[in-house]
């Protein structure tokens, strides 16, 4: 199960090429490569910034000051607001009885 042959090594490549079309394959490895070269490039950056001659010196937390709040004031009660009442009108009165 793990071997493929030619014969489906051959099968594969139609179907891709069915599937993404004779234009598109060129474009698509062409990105994959920049891609992959754009990894390389970076991880063998992380190395090299990893194996610098100077010793990594452990950080020590930053103390960050304390902020003093003022103090708490307490809520003050507000009455709650209330409309006026309607006053109706001789045609409302006329209306409602």
């Amino acid at each position: 199960m793990g071997n493929l042959g030619p014969t489906e090594l051959i099968i594969i490549a139609v179907v891709i090429i069915l599937l993404f079309g004779a234009k598109k394959l060129p474009d698509m490895a062409r990105s994959l490569g920049k891609s992959a070269k754009i990894f390389k490039a970076e991880t063998k950056g992380l190395r090299d910034s990893d194996s610098d001659d100077t010793p990594v010196q452990p950080q020590q937390p930053v103390q960050q000051p304390v902020q003093q709040l003022p103090p708490a004031q307490p809520p003050v009660q507000q009455q709650p607001q209330v409309a006026p009442p309607i006053e109706q009108t001789a045609q409302n009165k006329a209306t409602n009885n």
